[in-house]
């Protein structure tokens, strides 16, 4: 489970500078620095990832920083075996390393990774050069070669499932969502299946590049597909991309951060404090985090919370039982 350590470092602040609040609490245990697991560059978990890393660094005056990782299935098996402190996953995938079905490690339940906080929301959908004449994934021709993102990631476990439900024949490829955008342009792909925080900078990159389609989901298609798969509807505002002249209809599933159960309390509480504190921040990160809010703490059904994280939230007005945290 190697990874590229992100040459982001958030710069560690001094203790003294850091907010008083930061300063008071109860800092036994705590690790001298961090890392957040998000996925490959290009993608809405890196700069997520990356961003929330740095805030935290810098509020608690520790060193910090975002590291690239396959994605959600990889980060539940890093933050399970500590070799990551933090990490962002989504639920579908999530649910499969609990039940011990993640591809990494077969067998083995990854049942030391804890919630601390809501994300956002993922939406399923692919982009094809227009000159493909794919706008529909009914006109996704047999055999096309379609890229869905790094091994292991939510869009590469589900999104070849929904196209095989669908009736789509085509060749799987993998890698970092920059790295799959070039190979469409230079005509080694015929579509990429995306399944991130919109809107995904990969998809941004490539409108301003080139001209594609971005291709959604007909009615016939979505209940096809949230009845055989973890996932809800979802609509794409018409004004997330420019290419998009209409909301796209989507599905889409939960992502969460995630952190390993032995982390101190007091600093897993600080490190949720500072992403739900202040949404404007975390929105300055990634649009996507306008969903990042205190009341979707419900959406997690999956995994255990993190006492430290339990405690902000039921401070703060939600209502996490027992049963649901790490240890209760």
């Amino acid at each position: 489970m190697q990874t590229k350590h992100l040459a982001m470092l958030a710069t560690a602040t001094a203790l003294a500078a850091a907010p008083s609040l930061a300063q008071d609490v109860d800092r036994t245990g705590w690790p001298t620095s961090f890392t957040v697991g998000t996925a490959s560059q290009g993608g809405t978990f890196f700069v997520y990832g990356s961003g929330w890393a740095n805030l935290v660094a810098e509020e608690l005056g520790i060193t910090g920083a975002g590291e690239v990782t396959g994605g959600p299935m990889q980060n539940m098996a890093l933050v399970h075996t500590g070799d990551l402190a933090f990490g962002l996953t989504t639920l579908g995938p999530a649910a499969e390393s609990l039940a011990g079905t993640n591809p990494i490690a077969p067998g083995l339940a990854m049942d030391n990774v804890c919630a601390i906080f809501p994300m956002y929301q993922t939406p399923f959908h692919l982009a094809a050069l227009s000159s493909s004449n794919i706008t529909s994934i009914s006109e996704i021709p047999d055999g096309a070669r379609v890229g869905f993102g790094p091994a292991g990631s939510s869009a590469d476990t589900y999104f070849p499932l929904m196209l095989e439900e669908l009736g789509v024949t085509f060749e799987r490829r993998n890698g970092g969502w920059d790295d799959l955008g070039g190979q469409m342009q230079d005509g080694l792909l015929d579509a990429i299946g995306f399944a991130a925080g919109v809107p995904i900078p990969t998809v941004s990159q490539l409108e301003v590049q080139t001209t594609i389609n971005i291709v959604g989901f007909t009615e016939e298609e979505l209940a096809t597909v949230t009845s055989k798969f973890p996932v809800s509807r979802y609509e794409i505002s018409a004004d997330t991309y420019k290419t998009l002249e209409a909301p796209l209809p989507s599905v889409a599933m939960w992502n969460f951060a995630i952190a390993n159960c032995d982390l101190p309390e007091t600093f897993v509480y600080e490190a949720t404090r500072i992403a739900m504190e202040d949404n404007a921040r975390m929105v300055n990160i990634h649009s996507s985090a306008t969903e990042t809010l205190p009341e979707h703490w419900d959406k997690n059904n999956v995994l255990p919370w993190h006492p430290g994280a339990a405690r902000w939230f039921n401070e703060n007005g939600a209502t996490i039982p027992a049963d649901m945290i790490h240890g209760g």
